[in-house]
């Protein structure tokens, strides 16, 4: 099977979806959900809109955006575990495809800044 990043990163977001419909909606976990849904769901689309760039440049700038909301669903997910206790397991397995994706994003950056 051909290894697809665009597929990957949307099925990463359907799971950080599907996470946060199960958390409790309070006075704390509102503003963490949204914030993870946020950061988790825009890494797929600003790596489809980085298929689509018009420019080597604009690719790397899009590929820095998905390292960095990458990081930043990792720091929700941290928030989430610890807001939600029942949800904590779940959260860390999501963390770890979300530090494995950042590893990717990473990697990808650091070879497309070489050669721009």
């Amino acid at each position: 099977m051909k290894y697809d990043l665009e597929e990957r990163t949307a099925r990463f977001a359907e799971k950080i979806i599907e996470l946060c419909k199960k958390a409790p909606k309070n006075v704390v976990t509102i503003p963490i959900i949204g914030q993870l849904i946020s950061a988790g769901t825009s890494m797929g689309a600003n790596y489809c809109e980085a298929n689509g760039a018009s420019s080597k440049r604009d690719f790397t700038n899009k590929i820095y955006i998905c390292k960095k909301e990458a990081k930043e669903t990792k720091y929700w997910l941290r928030m989430l575990a610890k807001a939600v206790e029942e949800l904590k397991e779940e959260c860390k397995q999501v963390w770890q495809e979300a530090q494995e994706l950042t590893l990717i994003f990473s990697k990808i950056a650091s070879k497309t800044k070489q050669s721009v």
